[in-house]
């Protein structure tokens, strides 16, 4: 892991820890990589709690409750998906706060309306309303995946900060 994803990995942990908080990822397009960043942090097992890598349809609707309705209308790249991941993961998980992931990386999969490099994200905490949003990153797969994840583990300290 690069110096970059290590440090963020360590200021999550630093700030999850400081609260009492452990975290819950629900990762697609990212297939755990934020998982594999933040468990890469001695010490992790303290403030995570667990990873659901949920790449298909059938894995968000099974592992994490995702309604069928909501990957039919909205797509399993949207805001409302990504609200429903964040939901699933705090419901099945005994983490305090967690984020969910999905886009499409690319090469291919993209449209005009969603094309490649479009990636939601949502973060969610138990007490609180899951926030979202939709970000478009350029790059191949390996660099719309990894400032995906750069983006998730920002975002959360700056949401609950």
């Amino acid at each position: 892991m690069d110096a970059e994803l290590a440090e963020l990995s360590f200021q999550t942990g630093d700030f999850l820890r400081s609260r009492g908080w452990r975290l819950a990822t629900a990762e697609s397009c990212t297939g755990g990589w934020v998982a594999e960043v933040v468990t890469a942090t001695a010490g992790s097992s303290n403030w995570f709690d667990r990873g659901f890598i949920t790449y298909s349809n059938d894995a968000k609707r099974e592992l994490l409750g995702v309604d069928p309705s909501v990957l039919r209308s909205a797509g399993a790249v949207s805001e409302e998906t990504v609200k429903e991941m964040v939901a699933g993961a705090l419901e099945r998980s005994c983490a305090e706060v967690a984020l969910a992931i999905s886009g499409i990386a690319g090469p291919g999969g993209g449209s005009d309306e969603k094309p490649v490099g479009t990636v939601c994200f949502a973060w969610g905490h138990r007490d609180s309303p899951a926030q979202a949003s939709t970000q478009r990153f350029a790059g191949d797969r390996e660099a719309v995946r990894r400032q995906a994840v750069i983006h998730a583990l920002k975002t959360l300290a700056r949401i609950y900060a």
